[in-house]
Parts: structure tokens; sequence; C-alpha cells
């Protein structure tokens, strides 16, 4: 490995880690001696990398620090393409576009021998057996869950009851025939799934008493402890 393809290597684990990890653990992960890393972490310093942390305390590296597009090998540039060309074809059209516009964002900084590749890359995403139709901007679900907000909503269950919901969105699940909200549902009591193409009318409301990431983890667990029985 060069010294190049270290360094950018030893960024990539830094930011797998959000909270300060000790040299000796970078140096264990990295497969070089503590002496290098220290050297190394110094290194990214002095090229603009904002690394907090001293030896016998710990490193992490500041949020918001881009890595250089050599960053990228070709697997991954392959996987970003896919996964832009999947979100691009099968998402809302909000969320299509910024895709999109993701991908030229990407093919702007990649060197120019990659760039060139990036629209010839031979990994492409089937057309969907059956197109989703949605009802309501699913843009406005997206938003009503950043914002951790109640959403009103009328709601046709599989039966062709009609009814009318105050729910608690905190995740939209993207298959292929249908837009799942995994959200707290306020009638219920309990968690709820609504199809996006049941969703006859949607209105935001105020903000949720609890965080979406909360609600998130407990529906996960609750999940996950159904699969075990």
């Amino acid at each position: 490995m060069s010294r190049t393809e270290r360094l950018l290597d030893l960024l990539q684990t830094l930011r797998r880690h959000r909270l300060p990890v000790s040299g000796h653990r970078l140096a264990a992960e990295m497969g070089i001696s503590l002496r290098t890393l220290y050297r190394d972490i110094a290194t990214l310093q002095c090229q603009g990398a904002e690394i907090e942390g001293e030896p016998g305390v710990g490193y992490v590296l500041r949020p918001g620090f881009m890595l250089p597009p050599l960053m990228f090998s070709t697997e991954e540039i392959e996987a970003l393409v896919l996964g832009t060309r999947w979100v691009a074809g099968r998402s809302d059209e909000h969320l299509g576009l910024a895709a999109r516009n993701a991908l030229a964002k990407i093919g702007a900084v990649l060197p120019k021998e990659l760039r060139d590749e990036l629209d010839a890359i031979p990994l492409l995403v089937a057309p969907s057996a059956a197109a989703v139709v949605d009802r309501v901007d699913v843009a406005l679900i997206r938003q009503a869950i950043r914002a951790e907000q109640k959403l009103e909503i009328s709601y046709r269950d599989d039966k062709g009851l009609d009814s009318a919901r105050v729910i608690w969105p905190f995740a939209l699940g993207f298959f292929d025939s249908v837009r799942i909200v995994m959200a707290w549902c306020e009638l219920r009591g309990d968690f709820r799934h609504f199809r996006t193409d049941r969703i006859a009318s949607l209105a935001a409301g105020g903000r949720y008493p609890r965080r979406r990431h909360a609600l998130l983890k407990e529906w996960q667990a609750i999940n996950q402890a159904s699969k075990k029985c």
C-alpha cells in the first residue's frame, strides 16, 4: 500500500468513529505502528484535515471534512452509480432528481480517467414490474419525517375502509411496487404501516413529542423480537 492510500484509509477509518478513538486502536485497525500513525495524523492535519485529539486521549475527525476524490475506488464508484440509478428510477420525483444531481456532482470532482467512465459503468437497474402510484406528494412525508412533525391523513385500508388518522412518521420504506410509511398511530396507540398509494390526503401538524430516532429504534426492536418468535 502506498503512503497516499494509507492516508486515505486512515481518514476513512476515522470517519467510521463518531467518538474519539485511541491511537493504539487506530494503529491496530490500520496494521501500522503507533509511531507511523502519529506521523500520518500530523501529515493529515498539516493538509487541512480537522483531526482533534492527542496521544493518550484519542482522535476524532470533525464532521464536515470532505475527503478528496481519490478516496473512491472503482468498486465504490460503481456502488454509488448503481445506488443513484436505483433512486432515480424507483423513488419519488424530487428524490430522483436529487439522485441525478448528486451523481453529477460526484462526476465533477472525480479524476478525469474515472469521470470519463462514469456514464459507461455497466450496472443497470431493471424497470419496475409495476409502477408506484402515489396519491400524495412523498416529498412532504420525507419533510415531515426530518422535522419530526405529525401528519393528519385520510387513509383507506386493505378492506376499503376510510379513516382519519394522526400519525408520527419516522421512516419511509421503498419497495419495488409500493412505498410504506412507518409511523406511530395516535388512533391505534401503536406502530402502524401506511401505504402511500392509500393515503388520499395529508396535512402537516405540530411536532410530535418523541424523537424519530427513538421511535425507529423501538420499532426495530419490536420487529426483531417478532422474527425470533
